[in-house]
């Protein structure tokens, strides 16, 4: 079996007030693997992806990174991640190709390095022929292709998506599919939350359903089936969590200044 190359331990979140955003989330991921955090919104999955790459501060619990610590080798690690997130945010008075050189120089790669990332990534996310027009003329679709290839432009190890076809057309959202199951068979673990069932079903390895701050099952998508005696996995979405589909339910995102109802 390969090693974990993410451990997290009674992951707990809790904003003043004593709102409990996570309540002692424990799971891991192994290297290589694709795997899903699903669930509605207001489950807790963007506060809990948000403490796994260190943009929110953990209440208590335990989290290594390849075997790393934040409070110990912080930097190592985030040499060793990419995360893209839900909301995107790019520099619309610089080009794509101008963002991409900037993040080589950031990550203080090579020169001839920061070349060639920046051709292989525009030819990955399909961008080659806009590469030089501002970003602020991207559509959504291309916006997100586009942040994907920032987070990928150090060749991390491990991949952090937090919605990542959120808000995007079917033809965008399979490019951004494909590209994902590319970097996997590559050898990218990749760490995805979602709360899409075909996005779930078709690109994870396994799955841990998430509600109300708490893992509540966790397996792959037949042993999840067997296991719910469920015909499919939105019918193992509705008995764990009591949640229709796209339900926008009063959740707990307001007390998370990163999430902007992004949980």
């Amino acid at each position: 079996m390969p090693d974990n190359i993410i451990e997290v331990k009674d992951l707990k979140k809790t904003y003043p007030g004593g709102v409990e955003a996570v309540r002692g989330v424990t799971f891991s991921v192994q290297a290589g693997e694709f795997f899903g955090f699903l669930g509605p919104n207001g489950a807790g999955k963007t506060t809990t992806i948000n403490m796994l790459v260190n943009l929110v501060k953990r209440t208590s619990g335990d989290i290594r990174i390849d075997g790393l610590k934040f409070e110990e080798k912080p930097q190592e690690i985030y040499r060793r991640v990419g995360f893209a997130m839900q909301e995107i945010g790019l520099d619309e008075t610089s080009t794509a190709r101008e963002m991409l050189h900037l993040h080589g120089r950031l990550y203080h790669l090579p020169t001839d390095r920061i070349a060639s990332q920046v051709d292989k990534l525009l030819k990955l996310v399909e961008l080659e022929k806009v590469a030089d027009r501002f970003t602020a003329t991207y559509s959504g679709g291309m916006r997100r292709r586009f942040d994907l290839a920032l987070s990928l432009m150090h060749e991390p190890k491990i991949l952090f998506l937090d919605e990542p076809t959120q808000g995007l057309d079917p033809h965008a959202r399979q490019l951004i599919w494909n590209h994902l199951r590319e970097l996997n068979r590559a050898g990218m673990t990749i760490f995805l939350t979602t709360h899409f069932m075909e996005e779930a079903e078709t690109l994870c390895d396994r799955l841990a359903i998430m509600d109300k701050g708490q893992i509540v099952t966790e397996g792959t998508v037949p042993e999840l089936l067997a296991k719910h005696e469920a015909k499919n996995l939105e019918d193992v979405f509705l008995r764990t969590t009591g949640s229709n589909l796209g339900d926008e339910e009063v959740n707990l995102n307001a007390t998370d200044p990163y999430s902007r109802n992004r949980m």
